[in-house]
């Protein structure tokens, strides 16, 4: 009995750690006014959701060097179950301005939005990889 109780316990271990929270993953934003844009790795931080800019693209599509990459773009996100995501915050580099952030996940598609006094912006981002 004991044997089953032990191997129970490690199982539902084992499963919880190996299901992912599904916003996990590269997300490619949409392009800026300058027509650039860039790769999100969006990750576990702690019992939070972060991103950060992996990489950036110029309006051909083309890889650019950029002191951005490297750089916190999400943080402190946490997921409210059915696809949504609030609680954090989030660096927009084209005004390097940092928002109250919302997010929610629809199949390959992620709205992210910024909010600064209930006035909102945001950009629907692709899945680039899970």
């Amino acid at each position: 009995m004991r044997r089953i109780i032990l191997t129970t316990i490690a199982t539902l271990c084992l499963a919880g750690t190996a299901m992912a929270d599904p916003v996990l993953g590269t997300w490619k934003t949409q392009p800026g006014d300058d027509g650039a844009f860039g790769h999100i790795r969006v990750a576990k931080c702690g019992d939070a959701i972060c991103g950060y800019i992996a990489k950036a693209f110029n309006s051909a599509g083309k890889q650019i060097e950029s002191d951005t990459v490297g750089k916190r773009m999400i943080w402190a996100m946490q997921a409210d179950g059915d696809s949504t995501y609030s609680g954090g915050k989030i660096w927009a580099p084209d005004r390097d301005k940092t928002y109250n952030s919302v997010m929610e996940l629809n199949g390959s598609r992620l709205v992210v939005k910024g909010c600064f006094f209930g006035i909102c912006r945001g950009q629907t981002w692709t899945r680039v990889s899970g």
